[in-house]
C-alpha cells in the first residue's frame, strides 16, 4: 500500500509502485487536469508539485513530471495536482495573471504552467521574474506563444512584492495564492502511517527520468526496487577541501547548496544547460552516471572533477574507483548486478583552480548535447601545474581526455599552446555522424569549446579575435 496526501485527502493506493503517477491521478483518481502530452518528461503538461516532510516540520515543494515518476516514489508526500490549488469562490493569483494576460489559448498546456508558477511561489528563491520564467522552463505551450505566459509571471512576482526569499504559507494563503488546506499539510505528513516498500529485487529506480523514457511498458508491470528516499545514498560534505555528494542527491540540490556556490560562482549557469526545472528536480546523479550517456551532461561535469566513486553491495562491502576508469564501452561500465553507487567525491576547486562547463545543442536550452565539456585547471604564474578535462559526443563513452591534459600540465598558457593541445584533442577523440552532427561538425564543435574554456577563464591571456586566425 502506498499512502500519501493527494491534494488535501490522505490517500491509500493498491496499486504497482511501477505505475507512473500520472496514470494514477488521471485513471484512478479521475483529476483529468494534470494532462498526457509527450510521456517523455519534456512538455510539463503533467507537471505536480511534490511535497516533501523536512527535519525542520516544513514542507518543501518542487515541481516534478508525473508521467515519468514511480507512484512509489509519492510515499509519504503530499502530491499536488491543478485541482488542488483551486479556491472556493475565486481564481488563485497564478491563474488570474494567466488570464487576464490572455495566456491561454487551448488550455492544454495551462494546468501545466499554472502548477509550476504556484512551485515557484512556495519556493525559497528570490521572486524575481528571471526566476519565475526558469520555474516554467520544463512547460512547453504550442499555440499562445509566451511573452503572454512571460507577463503572466511578472504579475504574479509583482503580487510576491518580489520578496527575497520563502513567504509562509499563511501568508500565501491570505493573499489567494494558494488554499487553505496547505497549512494543515505539515501535520498530517508527521501523522501519515507509510508503509515501508521492501523490495529489495528488480530494476534499481531513482527519478525515472531515463529509465521511464527509455522503457516505460515494461517497468509498468515489473518489480522495481525505489531508492529515491535511501538515506544511506543522501547527504553533501564538505571537509578538508573535498566535497562527498550521495548518490541519491538530485540536480537541484547542487544548485540550491549555498555553500558549493563559494567553489563554483557559476554553477546556476551550467546547470540551467541540464534539462529543465522539473527534471533537475527529480534526476539523481547517481541515475545519470549509471546511465552512461556519452553526452551525459552531469557525468561530463564530474569527470572533470576528476572525481571518485563509491560503490557498494547487498553485503555493505564498498569500493572506490576513479569515475574515469568507470566506462569500458558504449553503455558498459564497472558495475555489478547487486552493485549500486553510493556517493561521488572530489577535490573542491581552490583559489588557483578554475572550472568550466560548456555545452552545444540544436537548442540552447532543454535539449540533449551535441557535444559538452567541462574542465577543471590549476595554473600558477600562469603554468598549468594539473588539468582535468571531459568531452561528450566524442566517443562511445563520456570521454577523459588523458593524452590531452598530459600535454598541458606543466605549459604556461598561451595561445600556440592552445591551439597544439587542440592537435592533441583532435587525435584523442572519435566521433561518429548520427542525428546530433556529423564527425566534422562535432569535431568543429569539440575544437570551439576547447577553445572556449580558456577564453571564459583566462581572457586577459586568450581571446576570440586572436583565436581566429587558427580557425
Amino acid at each position: 500500500m502506498i499512502n500519501f496526501i493527494l491534494n488535501n485527502k490522505i490517500t491509500n493506493a493498491d496499486v504497482n509502485s511501477s505505475m507512473p503517477l500520472l496514470d494514477y491521478i488521471r485513471y484512478e483518481k479521475h483529476l483529468t487536469g494534470t494532462k498526457i502530452g509527450c510521456r517523455e518528461g519534456d512538455c510539463g503538461a503533467c507537471t505536480v508539485l511534490v511535497g516533501t516532510l523536512k527535519i525542520d516540520g516544513c514542507v518543501e515543494y518542487r515541481s516534478m513530471t508525473s508521467c515519468i515518476w514511480p507512484i512509489g516514489n509519492a510515499n509519504g508526500k503530499h502530491i499536488v495536482t491543478i485541482e488542488g490549488m483551486n479556491l472556493n469562490n475565486s481564481l488563485n493569483v497564478s491563474q488570474d495573471a494567466m488570464k487576464n494576460n490572455y495566456a491561454t489559448q487551448c488550455g492544454f498546456c495551462t494546468p501545466g504552467f499554472v502548477v509550476s508558477l504556484i512551485g515557484f511561489c512556495l519556493s525559497n528563491i528570490e521572486k524575481n521574474l528571471n526566476n519565475a520564467i526558469e520555474a516554467i522552463s520544463g512547460n512547453i505551450c504550442r499555440c499562445t506563444g509566451y511573452k503572454s505566459i512571460e507577463k503572466a509571471a511578472n504579475d504574479v512576482c509583482k503580487q510576491l512584492e518580489f520578496s527575497s526569499g520563502k513567504l509562509s504559507i499563511k501568508w500565501l494563503v491570505d493573499n489567494n495564492f494558494i488554499p487553505n488546506y496547505f497549512g494543515d499539510i505539515p501535520k498530517k505528513l508527521l501523522q501519515l502511517k507509510t508503509e515501508h516498500q521492501n523490495v529489495e529485487d528488480g530494476v534499481f529506480v531513482s527519478g525515472g527520468t531515463d529509465l521511464y523514457v527509455q522503457k516505460p511498458d515494461v517497468l509498468r508491470d515489473s518489480t522495481i526496487h525505489l531508492i529515491s528516499d535511501n538515506i544511506n545514498l543522501k547527504g553533501i560534505y564538505i571537509e578538508h577541501n573535498r566535497c562527498t555528494i550521495g548518490a541519491g542527491h538530485v540536480v537541484s540540490d547542487l544548485w540550491n547548496h549555498s555553500e558549493l556556490h563559494q567553489y563554483f560562482p557559476n554553477i546556476k549557469k551550467h546547470l540551467k544547460l541540464v534539462s529543465s526545472e522539473q527534471i533537475r528536480n527529480m534526476a539523481s546523479f547517481g541515475g545519470n552516471l549509471v546511465n552512461a550517456s556519452p553526452i551525459g551532461d552531469m557525468t561530463i561535469f564530474f569527470l572533470a572533477l576528476n572525481s571518485n566513486i563509491t560503490i557498494i553491495d547487498k553485503s555493505k562491502n564498498e569500493r572506490i574507483i576513479p569515475l574515469k576508469t568507470f566506462y569500458k564501452n558504449y553503455k558498459c561500465y564497472d558495475l555489478h548486478d547487486d552493485e549500486l553507487l553510493k556517493n561521488i567525491s572530489f577535490k573542491l576547486p581552490s583559489e588557483i583552480s578554475f572550472f568550466n562547463f560548456e555545452k552545444v545543442c540544436k537548442r540552447e536550452y532543454l535539449d540533449i548535447a551535441s557535444v559538452n565539456t567541462a574542465i577543471h585547471i590549476m595554473v600558477n604564474n600562469e603554468t598549468i601545474s594539473d588539468i582535468h578535462l571531459s568531452m561528450g559526443g566524442v566517443d562511445a563513452i563520456p570521454k577523459y581526455l588523458d593524452k590531452t591534459c598530459a600535454f598541458l600540465k606543466g605549459k604556461k598558457i598561451c595561445l600556440e599552446l592552445i591551439n597544439e593541445a587542440n592537435i592533441v584533442l583532435q587525435k584523442e577523440i572519435a566521433p561518429i555522424s548520427d542525428v546530433r552532427g556529423s564527425n566534422t561538425y562535432k569535431r568543429l564543435l569539440a575544437r570551439q569549446l576547447f577553445f572556449a574554456h580558456f577564453i571564459e577563464l583566462f581572457p586577459e591571456i586568450i581571446t576570440l579575435n586572436s583565436l581566429m586566425k587558427y580557425a
